[in-house]
């Protein structure tokens, strides 16, 4: 029987776990709209498709580096690399054309890229759900009375945090980090000033989609399978995650991804798990009634 202290405990490591899927995809969502004011609605299906890469990746891995840690994070670093040229080649065919367009024409261009991956990737595994066979004992952990922290949870959280601070060190220490910087502000005078901004937009969707990738790996992981549909509703909660945040916030994606996830589990430990969808996304509607900046966001103010 757990303790009420217990109960708690466990429900903060889970709500850290969902959080690390949340910020690690709320980061693209983010750095794509503060540098192209794009909605990338795609985003979270280049999250599926990274975690079926990772899968068949682990797959042919599996006869020759077995089936343990070593196998799922050179998946996980293959995954990265095929979903970040997945998402630079989609900025650069569907959306940099566009790029100043409407804004309406973006949106309905990431819709359409959301529909293709999905149903490209439903035809290729008839819609089946497949599942990841790893040999890391799932039980396995750190043990508190009842409570025990498994390594691969630990190992989750630990990938998750070391990519949000060499993000963080990228986008303030790097000149292409600083370059992204500037885009955010002002992109007409970047290009005036001599930078690539087609080539920064492009790192900017390759780092995103990496990020998504490895949410999708460590889904596979936790969860144990991967489905063709997968991607919406992370998707869909990412970018609430990046609404709390405030979007175009880098540390309010982490931020706002690790606090969804903590809610979450606590909403779904008073409510039951059949409410957590409804308390996630309600909560969106509330931080977008009294907050629509979210929490680290800034107001913006439209020149004429």
């Amino acid at each position: 029987m757990f303790s009420t202290g217990e109960i708690i405990i466990q429900q903060i490591v889970n709500g850290l776990i969902l959080g690390c899927f949340y910020a690690l995809i709320s980061l693209g969502y983010t750095m794509v709209y503060g540098i192209v004011r794009l909605l990338n609605f795609a985003h979270g299906d280049i999250y599926m498709v990274g975690a079926f890469a990772g899968f068949f990746v682990f797959g042919a891995l599996a006869a020759v580096t077995g089936t343990g840690w070593l196998s799922i994070i050179l998946a996980m670093i293959a995954a990265m690399f095929l979903c970040g040229v997945l998402g630079f080649l989609i900025q650069r065919f569907a959306y940099r054309p566009l790029l100043d367009a409407p804004r309406l024409s973006l949106l309905i261009t990431a819709i359409g890229v959301s529909l293709i991956l999905q149903n490209a990737v439903m035809i290729l595994t008839n819609g089946e759900f497949k599942f990841f066979n790893h040999s890391v004992n799932p039980r396995a952990g750190i043990t508190f009375g009842n409570l025990t922290i498994t390594w691969i949870q630990i190992v989750l959280l630990g990938i998750t945090a070391i990519l949000l601070i060499s993000l963080t060190w990228f986008v303030t220490k790097t000149i292409w980090g600083k370059a992204m910087r500037a885009i955010s502000m002002d992109r007409p005078t970047c290009r005036l000033m001599g930078i690539n901004v087609n080539t920064i937009i492009g790192i900017t969707f390759f780092i995103g989609s990496a990020l998504a990738a490895v949410a999708g790996v460590m889904a596979c992981v936790y969860y144990g399978n991967v489905h063709y549909f997968m991607g919406y509703i992370m998707g869909m909660k990412a970018f609430t995650a990046a609404v709390i945040g405030g979007i175009g916030s880098i540390p309010g994606a982490m931020l706002g991804g690790l606090l969804l996830g903590l809610l979450e589990a606590g909403g779904t430990q008073v409510l039951g798990s059949s409410w957590k969808d409804v308390f996630a996304f309600g909560i969106l509607i509330l931080m977008l009634i009294f907050k629509p900046t979210g929490l680290l966001g800034k107001t913006e103010v439209e020149r004429m």
